[in-house]
């Protein structure tokens, strides 16, 4: 009897194994964003790299809306087993909570996972403004109260707060015109419907020649632009919140040794050449960090964000 049993236990294993493993199914990663924005960029770069360590499809999904708050309240309401995963940015856990009710708490409905890195943005304006630097622009606000304009990816969007704080600091009065998008923020600056656009996305467009880069937002200079001074650089923008950073999401109570397989492989990701360069090319400069460093970064941010946002009467 007791050989029948081991027995039994023994063919039993490898089915409970896998029953219990992770993952047992493609993966659902949902960009928070329309296609074509710096979201989906790094969305689909990542998917691309980890369906292979992860053994399974990893499939991009589009749920945009309201800077990105639909797509993650879908998230943080899908059942905690790794398999639904968020690209979250500072856009809808940093910004769009301090605006209304969202739907989930970004500091408790979340498990953080990884992060792609912290992301630089250009500020760019369509050639016909008669402006080649940043206190141009500056001065050419001031000297024209709500002329200047400026596209964003939609109320609440790392690009809305940027163009706030910087019609703040620069002492002008400028309208936001929120898209459903950066990229259709950025076509539109392209077209000349809008003046502004401060953003990852339109990078592709100054290196063309259709839009003209005023100046970099980051920690340092973007590598893209090595010659373009940053804000900081110029006196501007020194004690802004974060420039915005992306990073890997699962809803909270998601088991720890899931979390810990998915920060591996994310991490492990960031280090393969051809990621790296794509990240980069999209305004990413690439940070391998743990859950709990992801974690620190989220709440800090939160805190720093929900702060500039009341003093800008934008929450």
């Amino acid at each position: 009897m007791i050989r029948r049993s081991l027995l039994a236990t023994g063919l039993a294993m490898p089915f409970l194994a896998r029953a219990q493993g992770f993952p047992e199914r493609p993966i659902r990663y949902l960009c928070p964003f329309p296609p074509g924005a710096t979201n989906d960029n790094v969305s689909r770069t990542m998917a691309r790299a980890l369906g292979p360590r992860l053994g399974v499809n990893v499939v991009v999904e589009n749920r945009a809306g309201a800077g990105g708050a639909v797509g993650a309240r879908a998230v943080a309401e899908s059942k905690p087993d790794g398999h639904t995963l968020l690209n979250a940015s500072a856009g809808n856990l940093t910004i769009a909570p301090h605006l209304g009710n969202v739907g989930y708490d970004p500091l408790r409905s979340f498990a953080p996972i990884a992060s792609a890195g912290e992301s630089y943005s250009v500020v760019a304006v369509h050639p016909s403004l008669p402006v080649t630097t940043l206190p141009e622009l500056i001065a050419l606000a001031r000297r024209r109260p709500g002329f200047l304009n400026y596209g964003s990816a939609g109320i609440g969007s790392a690009g809305h707060l940027r163009g706030a704080l910087l019609a703040d600091e620069g002492g002008f009065e400028a309208v936001h015109v929120p898209f459903p998008g950066s990229a259709a923020a950025a076509t539109s600056t392209v077209a000349g419907d809008c003046h502004l656009v401060i953003d990852p996305i339109a990078a592709p467009h100054v290196r063309e020649g259709r839009l003209r880069a005023l100046a970099t937002l980051g920690a340092d200079r973007w590598e893209l632009f090595p010659d373009l001074p940053t804000a900081a650089e110029l006196g501007i923008g020194r004690h802004w919140p974060s420039g915005g950073w992306f990073g890997l999401f699962a809803p909270a109570g998601t088991a720890e040794a899931t979390v810990a397989r998915l920060n591996r492989d994310f991490n492990d990701s960031l280090g393969e050449p051809e990621v790296t360069a794509a990240l980069r090319r999209f305004g990413l400069k690439p940070e391998p960090l743990s859950p709990e460093d992801v974690a620190r970064r989220v709440a800090a941010d939160h805190a720093v964000t929900g702060a500039a946002l009341r003093r800008l009467r934008i929450a």
